[in-house]
């Protein structure tokens, strides 16, 4: 089954396209602000994955980011200096959360492509890939906390995925970890000299994994995520957290500083 994928320019409010063929369901997102992740971008992108998913001729999904430079921002600022409740900060939070539960409940394996930087929510996204391939420049950091806030809702998706030791040094020293760290603690499962080997890496795995059992990746996926059933509440309550603590002056001073670096 080919289904081609729609191709808009690239906007000021982004993008999510996606293509299915040959088995492989690929995901594109972009944000022309670093692909940064605004709350319309996290809804519709959740919304795809859990579609594609659904495709019965997607056997394995990729998950790219658009164009150069970093692979992902994370939360987009702009938006988060605009939240002027506690409701509206849980909602936004929960985007991220949406994403992580579309990907690990996705009955395909979810291989992450990470072509550049990757910051704060974008390090829970390629956690919940279940392989993630990057060049050797794709650096990674959780800098939550130089912001006033914390890791919260991406936490135990990051925590599952490299250990509770590799996330608390990542939320608690906000400085980037090269690729080598990452590969090294299990964050990245390949490391490639440039972003052409990357993507042959990628696309020499999604075909080899197209033409595998879906049945058997299935249930290996229920076995790498086991243990995640209750993530719905658990993530919904760390959105609150995080909702809460980007209302205090605290925050809000550090985004501002932080923007006008």
């Amino acid at each position: 089954m080919n289904s081609p994928a729609s191709t808009p320019e690239s906007g000021p409010d982004g993008y999510v396209r996606t293509h299915v063929a040959d088995g492989i369901g690929r995901i594109e997102f972009h944000h022309p602000k670093s692909n940064s992740l605004p709350g319309h971008l996290l809804r519709e992108l959740a919304a795809t994955v859990t579609a594609v998913s659904e495709t019965p001729g997607g056997r394995v999904l990729v998950l790219p980011s658009g164009c150069s430079g970093p692979c992902c921002a994370g939360a987009y600022f702009d938006e988060l200096t605009a939240i002027s409740d506690t409701a509206q900060g849980q909602q936004f939070f929960s985007g991220f959360a949406g994403v992580i539960l579309a990907m690990i409940r996705a009955p395909q394996f979810v291989i992450s492509r990470v072509h550049g930087k990757a910051a704060c929510g974008a390090v829970g996204l390629i956690a919940a890939s279940d392989f993630s391939m990057a060049v050797d420049k794709a650096s990674a950091k959780l800098s939550e906390l130089a912001v006033g806030i914390g890791p919260f809702v991406v936490g135990p998706v990051i925590e599952k995925k490299i250990g509770l030791a590799g996330f608390s040094q990542m939320a608690v020293d906000a400085d980037w970890r090269d690729a080598a760290w990452c590969e090294r603690h299990g964050l990245y499962a390949r490391v490639y000299p440039d972003v052409a080997a990357l993507d042959g890496g990628v696309d020499a795995l999604a075909a080899t994994l197209a033409a595998s059992n879906p049945d058997a990746m299935a249930q290996l996926k229920r076995v790498f995520w086991a243990g995640t059933e209750q993530w719905d509440a658990l993530l919904a309550e760390r959105a609150a957290m995080s909702g809460t603590l980007v209302l205090s002056d605290f925050t809000r001073q550090a985004i501002g500083a932080f923007k006008a670096r």
